[in-house]
């Protein structure tokens, strides 16, 4: 079985958006409550925000893909600290919980591998997951909201090497 991790963002990116109140591109960060309809991912502990929690809301720079298929992303983070994800071969629940999911692999060269790439209900994705990271031309993985394409969360492959600290 192929190992995996489901990457959070980075704490460095989490400290300054908590500290700085500005986004990767020096927005301001929206305050937003968390309601009961859901919609709250937060991007740091991967887990959906619990109705009356405050969460920020900016525009997150997600590094790769560069080039061709570079994109921001609007993220929600806990507006207090939380813990970071930090399973191994667990799909986040922020992936399980969505309705519809966009998987997303690249190859080295940050290119779109289109013949992985595959759309399913969250709670479906371990199949499509699964095939795009036991592809060899896979480098990472990026899994999207299906509708409005928010980034979820870059999973990667893990090696006998790697490391399990973001």
């Amino acid at each position: 079985m192929t190992r995996y991790r489901c990457v959070p963002i980075a704490d460095a990116v989490v400290e300054r958006f908590r500290q700085s109140g500005r986004d990767d591109f020096d927005n301001p960060l929206r305050r937003i409550t968390a309601t009961g309809t859901g919609g709250f991912p937060c991007r740091r502990c991967l887990c959906c925000a619990e109705p009356g929690e405050p969460m920020l809301l900016g525009s997150y720079d997600l590094g790769r893909p560069r080039g061709i298929y570079w994109t921001p992303s609007p993220v929600f983070l806990h507006a207090q600290p939380c813990p970071s994800f930090d399973a191994l071969n667990v799909v986040a629940p922020i992936i399980r919980a969505n309705s519809l999911v966009s998987v997303r692999a690249y190859d080295a060269e940050d290119l779109c591998l289109y013949d992985l790439g595959h759309v399913c209900p969250g709670a479906e994705v371990d199949t499509a997951l699964l095939r795009a990271l036991d592809d060899p031309r896979t480098a990472f993985v990026n899994v999207h909201t299906a509708r409005p394409g928010c980034l979820l969360s870059r999973v990667e492959r893990m090696t006998a090497t790697s490391s399990a600290a973001p």
